[in-house]
């Protein structure tokens, strides 16, 4: 990938989250939820290695219950023993401040706190009840994500602003004054934690909305207003296609604007799916935006009356997760092979071209072609493969390539 960047990111603080740089000149972070019991040190420990390993950054649990505080000095302790240091971050809401004040150890064991505005209390239990996991922050020196959620909205603040609108002259459209409600929770949150003693670098601010048109107007303003970190996601986007075609439509937008510095991906998972999709999709969007690079991106044609066999389709998911499988290692191995491209192309039509233009590249026979593959290394033809061992084949090239020029790279 390149390392020309044509998008300019947007201005902000830098803040640290434990071993993690949120903001600043860092790169986006990459971050997930479990949705483990988090009382079950245990399941929760292992879904959060799981996240950890498939590249989450940060990774945020529920801390709802005593039972879920107490464990997370626990969790903290096993993941540890595991080598995973991955920052925890831990969610709050509607008794966040005893649970932080009945358990430091939770507290000191947490990166970061995600506080919700709207679920800190009603009335005038709001401020102090605030205040309290505010000074918990400042005490053990953890920043803060401040994060407004419009299904959770400070319904105080929204009937104020809507009252406020309904004596204009020309008074706006509700969803404006809704997104409006949503920035102020955001601003006035962050400026009363500052107010209580919590630095400018130690904040971030989310403002997620369900709705893409919606995220993205509230953002642009967001980013427009303040210049803390932000956290972009699109709450509740749903399972599947729909949420990841959501969340991208969303994200996209913002991100090409140079507005975000840290993303999730908030998937529904489907039944048997791994919590690790909303990491994958979450690295997708940014490689393939060209703003970071997490593992070799694997170019294949969607086939069509020239290739009737399904051998091109096969390869391509074969390679695409075998190469998945082999990150971890060459990770730490081979400096850069994030870097590399593949193509397994389907036919002669494209398939030269885009092989040419990728690091190692295949062209399999269509229909009615020479049943022969040529593969192509930097731009050149280095060798011809035929015959039932051709995936096996062609994953040997580029294990020896991986090798080779990673490799040497380190090596030098």
């Amino acid at each position: 990938m390149s390392n020309s960047n044509p998008i300019k990111r947007r201005p902000c603080v830098a803040v640290r989250v434990g071993n993690v740089v949120v903001g600043g000149a860092a790169p986006i972070v990459v971050q997930s939820m479990t949705n483990t019991d988090t009382a079950d040190e245990v399941a929760t420990a292992v879904q959060v290695a799981e996240l950890a390993r498939a590249g989450s950054e940060i990774v945020r649990i529920t801390v709802n219950t005593e039972e879920a505080a107490a464990a997370v000095p626990r969790i903290r302790d096993r993941l540890d023993a595991m080598g995973i240091d991955v920052p925890l971050v831990g969610d709050f809401h509607f008794n966040g401040h005893r649970l932080l004040q009945k358990h430091p150890a939770c507290a000191e064991a947490l990166a970061k706190l995600r506080i919700n505005p709207g679920n800190v209390g009603r009335g005038k239990k709001r401020d102090p009840q605030f205040a309290a996991m505010i000074e918990v922050a400042c005490r053990y020196d953890k920043p803060v994500r401040i994060g407004v959620n419009w299904g959770s909205l400070d319904q105080d603040l929204l009937a104020r602003l809507m009252d406020e609108n309904a004596r204009l002259p020309q008074p706006r459209e509700p969803i404006d004054v809704m997104r409006e409600a949503v920035i102020q929770s955001a601003l006035q949150s962050a400026a009363k934690a500052e107010q209580l003693g919590l630095p400018h670098d130690r904040i971030i601010l989310s403002c997620k909305m369900s709705g893409v048109q919606d995220l993205i107007a509230v953002y642009r303003d967001l980013a427009r207003r303040c210049d803390y970190p932000l956290h972009l996601g699109l709450t509740e986007a749903g399972m599947g296609s729909k949420g990841i075609v959501a969340s991208t439509a969303a994200l996209a937008v913002l991100l090409q604007e140079g507005i975000g510095d840290t993303i999730r991906i908030s998937l529904t998972p489907e039944p048997g799916e791994p919590r690790t999709k909303e990491v994958v999709v979450a690295q997708e969007i940014l490689q393939t935006m060209g703003l970071r690079a997490f593992m070799p991106l694997v170019t294949a044609c969607p086939g069509c009356g020239r290739t009737s066999s399904t051998f091109f389709q096969e390869l391509a998911e074969r390679i695409q997760h075998y190469v998945r499988e082999k990150m971890p290692e060459w990770r730490s191995r081979y400096p850069g092979v994030e870097n590399m491209t593949l193509a397994v192309m389907g036919c002669v039509v494209n398939g030269p071209g885009e092989s040419r233009h990728a690091n190692i590249g295949i062209s399999l026979p269509g229909t009615g072609e020479v049943p022969v593959a040529p593969v192509y290394v930097d731009g050149e033809k280095t060798v011809t493969l035929k015959g039932e061992h051709i995936a096996e084949e062609f994953q040997a090239i580029i294990d020896d390539y991986v090798r080779r020029k990673y490799g040497a790279a380190q090596a030098g």
